[in-house]
């Protein structure tokens, strides 16, 4: 079948960093493709420079055989290319009602009426939420709804372009089991109807549930396309993450006594609950692909939100933290996946930042001691490598490395009894990664290590287990000794169910 969107060539870059390096891509009318990439990939910039945020640098797109060269998203939807964007509030304006939302880019588009007409509004809303079977007050606030409401609301917006080419990009990620098999019944529709689908996902039972056809991305490169009557999901899982995995050279050390435990614990509403122990002295890999439920976990075990059924235990003691702060007093620290939204304080300085949680532990009669705070942020920048002339440095001076540095160096400037960091590698290179994992195993002794990557060679060079998570449950553990790769790989994929190693 003849593509009715295709890629040749695309590339871009920004400064030296080339993101997309030469991306060839068909989507065939009446197909679903599966786009497959770990974080870094390339897949968001793809996104934007297919519907006109960026422009390349090199490379075409053509559109039913006529060169796409959009210079704005707009234009995009007007050729019928139209985009839901993972994050939800970009396909939404949440201080208007869903009616508005609903027919929003028909009153504001070419030969949109300079008259407000309400009934009219409604009238089309209604026709939009219907085909989409949506059931929400049209009169309802887009900002009082949750955000699976709000989700259906971007896709149904989207609809309501009638698009030649649909892209989704992670759809499912805030909707229930019953909200996602009415997207994919949708979905099926649009299929017999002709659309190309482009699906951005890594959700194993979205896309056995979906996909014609699966292509991965690694390093803004192609890396693997796979079709025909049975997928090899192995196959693309492995093609995504590489097979270039090496083991790394961690003297793999055993646990000492139980620090924490959790049994039947359950992440997510309708998923299999699942049992965890943690122990002293010793660092375990969380690893999965991105929307399994590795950052839910750590956010549960840190009490940012509460688990759904199940009993955990810190030091042998019951272990329910109503909030972020419960944990941090009993010891549980955790480094934030972003840093720029979760983790830094840009305007405050080395020092400042290191010490924000722990105010308290710094000051004597309601007075800081500044030096105290002065020479526990000198002792992380020394052990950790942070480049930068004093501890009174801005954080903004940083580079992402160091800023990412100063943020586990936070959490390590207090003695933690189980300490969890959330893909703590994510955009720093390879001399700032092996600084924090050189320094975190260096001081493992004393409490548990509980790590979240995406990246297996992050978990070979840092582990002494590796644990493996999909669909919101744990699937696997490995301890780091010739592992088996086929079998992990295949328990990330979502193939092979619990197997200890």
């Amino acid at each position: 079948m003849t593509a009715v969107f295709r890629i040749d060539g695309l590339r871009k870059a920004f400064g030296p960093i080339q993101v997309l390096d030469g991306v060839d891509l068909r989507l065939r009318s009446g197909e679903v493709t599966v786009l497959m990439g770990a974080n870094g990939a390339g897949k968001s910039t793809l996104v934007r420079t297919v519907t006109g945020l960026y422009r390349p640098d090199s490379g075409t797109i053509t559109l039913a055989g006529k060169p796409f060269t959009p210079a704005t998203p707009a234009e995009a939807i007007r050729a019928g290319v139209v985009t839901v964007h993972q994050n939800i509030n970009d396909g939404v304006a949440a201080d208007l009602d869903v009616a508005t939302n609903l027919v929003l880019d028909r009153l504001t588009g070419r030969g949109a009426s300079v008259f407000f007409n309400p009934y009219k509004i409604r009238k089309q809303a209604r026709v939009v939420a219907e085909a989409m079977g949506l059931s929400l007050d049209l009169s309802a606030q887009v900002s009082d709804l949750s955000l699976a409401d709000r989700q259906m609301v971007a896709i149904a917006r989207a609809m309501a372009h009638k698009p030649r080419v649909l892209i989704l990009d992670e759809p499912t990620s805030s909707l229930s089991s019953a909200e996602a098999d009415r997207l994919f019944a949708l979905l099926d529709r649009l299929r017999a109807d002709g659309v190309a689908i482009l699906y951005i996902s890594h959700r194993m039972s979205d896309i056995r549930r979906l996909a014609d056809t699966i292509v991965t991305l690694r390093d803004g490169r192609i890396s693997g396309v796979f079709e025909g009557p049975e997928l090899d999901y192995k196959g693309a899982v492995d093609a995504m993450l590489g097979r270039a995995i090496g083991h790394g050279h961690v003297d793999v050390r055993d646990g000492g006594a139980e620090v924490f435990s959790a049994k039947d614990l359950r992440i997510a509403p309708g998923k299999k609950p699942f049992s965890l122990s943690l122990r002293e002295g010793e660092i375990v890999a969380v690893t999965g692909l991105v929307g399994v439920g590795k950052t839910a976990l750590a956010e549960t075990l840190f009490g940012a939100r509460r688990p759904h059924g199940g009993q955990m235990r810190l030091e042998g003691k019951s272990y329910a933290p109503k909030n972020t702060g419960a944990a941090i007093a009993n010891g549980v620290f955790l480094v934030a996946k972003d840093r720029a939204v979760s983790g830094i304080v840009p305007d405050f300085n080395i020092y400042e930042n290191i010490s924000l949680p722990f105010l308290r532990r710094l000051s004597s009669f309601g007075i800081m001691s500044r030096s105290r705070e002065k020479a526990q942020a000198r002792d992380q920048i020394t052990g950790l490598n942070v480049v930068c002339r004093t501890e009174r440095d801005a954080m903004q001076t940083l580079s992402g490395g160091n800023q990412q540095k100063v943020m586990v160096g936070r959490w390590l400037s207090h003695d933690a009894r189980l300490l969890i960091l959330d893909e703590p590698f994510q955009g720093v290179d390879i001399a700032a990664r092996r600084d924090i994992a050189s320094t975190l195993r260096q001081s493992a002794g004393g409490r548990a290590t509980l790590v979240f990557l995406t990246e297996l060679d992050e978990a070979f060079e840092i582990a002494d287990r590796i644990l493996v998570m999909s669909e919101h449950t744990i699937v696997g553990e490995h301890r780091n000794l010739d592992v088996d790769l086929d079998t992990l790989l295949a328990q990330i994929a979502g193939r092979l169910e619990m197997v200890s190693q």
